[in-house]
């Protein structure tokens, strides 16, 4: 049995096959079968769009189903365990999905789960939004060895983590272009540099300088809310805008994992330009996301 908790624990090769099934899946416009009636359980102690959605539809197209949790919708409102509920879980669905607050919890639902367990989002990683992300970049530039990309803003972001380590992995130069106040994740940063090139810097003319693609995140996270006003003072001057693509290759595309805030990290001119890729990622999460169901029932 495997898990996808974070990044770091595939190799370039498992990542490759995760992409092959989703290259097989898009070819042939026919769904690799699952086990009729298999089951995941969508633990999700935060709120989602795409990455909920995505789940969901994918299991459905596969011939599986899913099962939508909101944690106002379980006894852990009332203080159950992340552990029973782990366990629990594991006796009626084949696999769950857990989008937590923290880490720790999601640590602590692998541990006690005898099923499959995927990270939909944490404080920490976003692992299956990297995969979606790279599976993206080499759709569209045929490839992800020796490619640029500048994750641009708040660079202290689960997403950031996550992407910087996977692209490492799979021979991207990755730059993390944000204030000085505004440090990446050491650990990360520090695991991400074992695979690959990977610099930070605050300025936004020399990170995104030959840059091949361009990504930025919201600059208020969720529970970030009440330092929302000192973020936009800081983050503001590292907004993709025009004068930001111009100090990139002239082919360089915009990525950015949304939800969006038109006018905020990007604009609106960015966002519905002929640069702008925002919509074939975010599209990209379905087809990665049954690549995962598959991969993981595969190594059941």
């Amino acid at each position: 049995m495997m898990d996808i908790l974070g990044t770091d624990q595939l190799s370039a090769k498992q990542i490759n096959d995760i992409f092959s099934i989703a290259d097989a899946l898009e070819k042939n416009k026919e769904e690799l079968a699952i086990r009729n009636h298999t089951t995941l359980a969508l633990f999700f102690q935060e709120p989602s769009t795409r990455t909920r959605t995505s789940f969901e539809v994918a299991m459905t197209h596969l011939g599986g189903h899913a099962v939508y949790l909101g944690a106002s919708e379980t006894q852990f409102k009332r203080g159950e365990s992340i552990s029973d509920i782990a366990k629990v879980l594991s006796g009626y669905c084949d696999m769950i999905a857990a989008r937590v607050s923290s880490h720790k919890d999601l640590l602590e639902i692998a541990e006690n789960a005898s099923v499959p367990v995927i990270n939909a989002l944490t404080d920490l990683e976003h692992p299956t939004q990297a995969l979606a992300d790279l599976y993206t970049i080499r759709a569209v530039k045929g490839s992800i060895k020796g490619k640029k990309i500048a994750f641009v803003g708040d660079i202290t972001t689960n997403t950031a983590n996550s992407l910087m380590v996977a692209a490492a992995k799979m021979g991207a130069e990755m730059v993390l272009v944000g204030p000085k106040e505004y440090t990446p994740s050491a650990m990360h940063l520090t695991k991400a540099r074992e695979y690959g090139e990977v610099t930070v810097s605050n300025v936004m003319a020399e990170g995104l300088a030959n840059a091949d693609i361009i990504y930025t995140d919201t600059f208020v996270s969720l529970g970030k809310e009440s330092e929302a006003e000192a973020r936009y003072k800081a983050l503001m001057p590292y907004q993709v805008n025009s004068e930001a693509l111009g100090y990139a290759k002239e082919d360089a595309l915009v990525m950015h994992c949304m939800p969006v805030f038109r006018g905020r990290e990007i604009t609106a001119e960015v966002i519905d330009g002929p640069r702008s890729i925002m919509l074939l990622q975010s599209n990209n999460k379905l087809l990665v996301n049954k690549a995962i169901i598959i991969y993981l029932l595969q190594q059941s």
